[in-house]
């Protein structure tokens, strides 16, 4: 065959190669199928155009070298992937000029060899690799490179139980002595040089560090890490692709292992950005789960543009779900109270706001269902705050609000605040009344011993026949020193008795002035329920 028959070869649309088709047919099986049986007459001027030549120009350029030199290439993690995805492009592992290696058999010889290459070598060839076009042999060429990079972090830990902070299924590399609260230098040390690596490269990264158990913690700290790392130079559409994939990576780890503080800065930064509704629930979701750690300002997030309120009392909502998602029986109760305390703290927050809709901070109260609370102190002076800020309300709606309230778990000094609340209406004050005459008298009827000496209602508003009796009671048992417990138990009672009747008589002399009060504003004859009568 003619020596000089030439083969014009456009590589991508990006340059045109002059090669000689004769060499190039001894070790491409691609160029051999489709110019091999050519007669030179008819193949003098041919031409080839390939339109996703791994590596582009400069490593077609590679590739003929090799034919040029007969067989012989200088192999290095800086050319390594690009010449493997181009072998295997060209079909180079069935011809071969003089029963050399063929190309596709060097490359795989070299890749052998990885765990010989330094630290920076390896990341050279991951940077290469991560630029080629995605094929099935760039991806296993991926998947070699980043098991060593994953095993070579691993291996700069030492293998220790989890502290408290994490638990037992993310147990993996960490230090003996780690403190969750503070991060050595040889566990971040590679953190700048992953950073180089594209999101789609860190993803799997991050996959296989998690089906090796790595420590979560660690995953998070570095997620975290990367995103800030990364957003600067980045163009709004790869921010939007950077965020919503370290919101996916973040929601398969533990996340008891995920700070709040910095999940509640991607939030930040997320809410001026055109996030899918499926990474909004997810980030949601996570933030939910540590509602209990958080602090009043990290609920205090502006509201969306157009809405007139100050907060986002929406996102403060979906987190409180988000917390109960399972139910309020599997939340611990030190966690409810933290909550509860939380979630009072932010109505007061938002009560004063003139814009927030009656329905709006009614949705924030019941948010946290009546299960879940103690007490209903907090909300009482946050509706007492918003009443006073929104007097213009009518009586229909402040009822409404009012209704939010579970009067049996208000205290007593509450109850005596609201009976004399004129921001309050009647008829909350009135129900007001009745929930306490009932709470007085359950109190009453828990001093009863037993069922052995039952007190009736009559006789513990009457506090002399009481008083009485349970001297009687106490004379009769004088002589019995089995009986001393029991004794000592009903002169307790005794007290708590009296103190309740002047509790009694208290509350009733304010119902009557209040009820006065009351009557002469609204001209109104309302008749109240006389209290411990």
């Amino acid at each position: 065959m003619d020596k000089h028959c030439f083969l014009e070869v456009d590589v991508n649309g990006e340059e045109v190669f002059m090669v000689d088709k004769t060499v190039i047919t001894s070790y491409s099986g691609k160029i051999n199928k489709l110019f091999g049986k050519s007669k030179n007459d008819e193949t003098r001027r041919l031409k080839i155009i390939f339109h996703d030549f791994p590596g582009g120009p400069s490593n077609f350029e590679l590739v003929t070298r090799f034919c040029y030199n007969k067989g012989k290439t200088n192999l290095n993690p800086r050319n390594i992937s690009n010449l493997t995805c181009a072998a295997h492009f060209m079909e180079m592992n069935k011809f071969c000029a003089n029963e050399i290696e063929n190309l596709c058999e060097q490359t795989a010889k070299s890749i052998k060899e990885i765990e010989y290459w330094t630290w920076a070598e390896l990341l050279m060839a991951l940077k290469q690799c991560q630029n080629l076009l995605v094929n099935p042999i760039s991806s296993i060429i991926l998947d070699k490179f980043l098991d060593s990079l994953v095993t070579r972090i691993a291996s700069s830990y030492e293998a220790s139980p989890s502290p408290s902070t994490s638990s037992s299924d993310s147990s993996g590399f960490r230090f003996s002595s780690e403190s969750s609260k503070r991060i050595s230098s040889r566990m971040t040390c590679w953190f700048d040089d992953v950073t180089a690596l594209d999101i789609c490269v860190v993803k799997k990264m991050v996959q296989m560090m998690v089906i090796r158990n790595f420590d979560n913690w660690i995953i998070g700290k570095f997620l975290f890490y990367y995103q800030k790392s990364r957003f600067g130079p980045a163009l709004p559409d790869e921010r939007i692709e950077i965020l919503t994939s370290v919101v996916d990576m973040l929601f398969v780890l533990n996340v008891k292992c995920v700070s709040y503080k910095s999940l509640f800065e991607l939030l930040r930064v997320g809410l001026n950005m055109n996030l899918s509704q499926r990474c909004k629930n997810k980030l949601d979701r996570m933030i939910g789960s540590l509602l209990d750690q958080a602090t009043l300002d990290n609920l205090l997030i502006p509201s969306p543009a157009r809405k007139s309120y100050l907060y986002d009392v929406n996102l403060v909502i979906r987190f409180t779900r988000s917390f109960l998602w399972r139910g309020v029986s599997c939340v611990p109760l030190s966690r409810l109270k933290k909550v509860e305390s939380l979630t009072d703290l932010y109505l007061a927050e938002i009560a004063p706001d003139l814009h927030l809709k009656p329905s709006k901070f009614l949705a924030v109260i019941r948010a946290l269902p009546d299960s879940a609370r103690h007490s209903y102190d907090g909300v009482y002076h946050a509706v007492n705050l918003y009443l006073e800020v929104h007097s213009t309300l009518s009586e229909k709606r402040k009822m409404k609000i009012c209704s939010s309230l579970n009067y049996e778990k208000l205290s007593l000094e509450t109850f005596n605040d609201l009976i004399q609340n004129t921001n309050f209406p009647t008829k909350s004050a009135t129900r007001a009344l009745i929930y306490c005459q009932r709470k007085l008298n359950r109190r009453i009827q828990e001093t009863d011993l037993a069922g052995r000496f039952s007190l009736s209602s009559e006789t513990a508003i009457k506090g002399t026949r009481k008083c009485e009796g349970s001297r009687e009671i106490v004379q009769k048992l004088n002589h019995s020193d089995e009986n001393e417990n029991l004794r000592a138990h009903l002169k307790g009672m005794q007290c708590r008795v009296l103190e309740l009747e002047n509790l009694c008589r208290k509350m009733q002399f304010r119902m009557a002035k209040t009820t006065k009060s009351r009557l002469a504003c609204h001209n109104n004859a309302t008749s109240l329920p006389k209290l411990c009568s």
